[in-house]
């Protein structure tokens, strides 16, 4: 079974997926739902195992499976789902390293790896298939290239689901939710990859992590202020976090 290679060392513990190792290789990929070839670079172990997972997936019967279905499989198995985008291509890329996306059915969601930008749009109709592979604690789906993703039509924005903040766990990870709390801790800078905002209703605190590729602004955050945050719910090792995707992801509540 293909192996990830191992986490990029940061200066403090932030990874949401798989860092590339120091020789690179260049590729194009012909990306079939965008309708463009894009130069991509890749790292030499990165490249090999996105060429087993192609492998597998073409001789991998084509059964579409809901996303939670599909959640429930052992990682390395090669799976088919279909949902719609909420999280655009490349939009974490400061913290994931890759150009990936996110989506859900209405079963559930997750987070798909993809070394080429996609240029899929929030709402965009989509069917995937990849390798289920653990990145650091969270299931993601890895694709090899634009040829295990196709979009399939356009549909409607996805609501994110309110929660508790002691309630994003394993139970939401992939989906997008949506908390509201107490800032209880000033930002802390974790650059180049983002800033960690702390928040607590209650029942419990949980990191809200903003990539810096967003473009979110958290320089206005205090400790004391109360927030609603809507995200992308995922996981780094043994922490659950919501992760921001736009400016209004993140509303003050006066």
């Amino acid at each position: 079974m293909p192996t990830l290679p191992p986490p990029r060392q940061r200066p403090t513990p932030r990874a949401f997926a798989v860092a590339v190792i120091a020789v690179t290789v260049v590729a194009l990929v012909a990306s079939v739902a965008a309708g463009f070839v894009a130069p991509i670079s890749v790292a030499a172990q990165d490249a090999k195992r996105a060429a087993a997972t192609v492998a597998t997936a073409s001789a991998a019967p084509k059964e579409i499976l809901s996303v939670a279905g599909a959640r429930k499989r052992p990682a390395g198995e090669v799976v088919t789902v279909e949902g719609f985008v909420t999280v655009p291509s490349g939009l974490f890329k400061s913290g994931t390293s890759d150009e990936g996306f996110a989506l859900q059915d209405a079963s559930g969601g997750i987070y798909v790896r993809t070394a080429a930008n996609l240029r899929l749009r929030l709402g965009r109709q989509v069917r995937v298939t990849g390798q289920l592979t653990d990145s650091n604690g969270q299931l993601i789906l890895l694709t090899a290239d634009a040829r295990g993703v196709s979009a399939r039509g356009r549909g409607a924005h996805t609501r994110a689901e309110s929660v508790a903040t002691a309630r994003v766990n394993e139970a939401t990870e992939g989906r997008l939710v949506r908390v509201t709390g107490t800032i209880t801790k000033p930002v802390g800078n974790d650059l180049p990859y983002g800033y960690r905002l702390f928040i607590n209703d209650g029942s419990g605190e949980v990191q809200a992590f903003v990539y810096v590729s967003t473009g979110v602004n958290v320089s206005g955050f205090q400790p004391g202020q109360r927030v609603g945050v809507t995200g992308f719910s995922g996981q780094y090792n043994d922490h659950y976090e919501v992760i921001p995707r736009f400016r209004t992801d993140i509303q003050r509540i006066r």
